[in-house]
This record gives structure tokens, sequence and C-alpha cells, in this order.
């Protein structure tokens, strides 16, 4: 286990427009905003599609599932990390028959908008915190 104490110097919203792929836009903002370290503390709106993994096997390393669809979802959050200005974050989305969620990934196009809160933490170091040998 690691453990690690961190204050966000700033939170950074992001908003993005019909048609935005939410990763690289988020990637963008990161870029843009000079942010090294930080968590992506929510998000919300809705996607006119979705692409995202999972974990495959409870076997190490899990390897990795993906999928994608299009239609009419609402964003339930957006949660992530920024380590040293790479962004790992998941999603969970809903429409009226089902509710879903994984690993973020290129080729989410929002709907009408998307927004994500980013809290800066410069002085933390998540360095290696989402590979396998970290621990």
């Amino acid at each position: 286990m690691l453990i690690q104490n961190a204050k966000p110097s700033r939170l950074v919203l992001v908003r993005m427009n019909p048609g935005d792929d939410l990763l690289r836009s988020l990637r963008a903002a990161v870029e843009k905003e000079e942010i090294g370290s930080g968590l992506i503390l929510s998000g919300v709106g809705s996607l006119t599609r979705y692409r995202m993994h999972v974990v495959e096997t409870t076997k190490l390393p899990p390897g990795d599932v993906f999928f994608e669809g299009e239609g009419p979802w609402d964003i339930l959050q957006i949660t992530g990390i920024i380590i040293n200005g790479r962004v790992h974050a998941h999603i969970t989305i809903s429409n009226t028959e089902k509710a879903m969620g994984g690993h973020l990934e290129e080729g989410c196009r929002a709907l009408t908008f998307c927004i994500a809160v980013i809290a800066e933490t410069p002085e933390a170091d998540y360095t290696d915190w989402d590979r396998l040998g970290a621990l």
C-alpha cells in the first residue's frame, strides 16, 4: 500500500462542447494548464458515443477488454488521476436500460456538454501509482 497526503493548489474546470472527445480534451487541458499531478474529482454531461476498457481476468497482468457503442448516454461520473501530466481516467455512464463504466478511452464524444473538475496537487508524486509494479 502507498499513502500520500496531497493539498490541492487550485481547481481547474474543463467544459467540453458537443462533439468533443473527452479524453483528448482532458489531455489538452492538462497540457495547457501545465498540470503535472492532480486528481479528477468529478465529471458530468452526456455522450453520443462511448469507448472504454475494463480488466479481462483476475490473473496478473489482467489484460484489457475494449468495448464501444453509440446512442444517448448520461455521464454519471468521471474520476481519475493525473500522473506526471498523464491522464488516467474512469467513466460511468447510463441510459434508460443500463449503467456501465470503465477506463476512459479516446472515442467518447460529448452530446450536449461535459464538465470535469481537476484538483491540481503539485506537491504530490503519483509516479507509477497506476502501474502493477508500484507496490
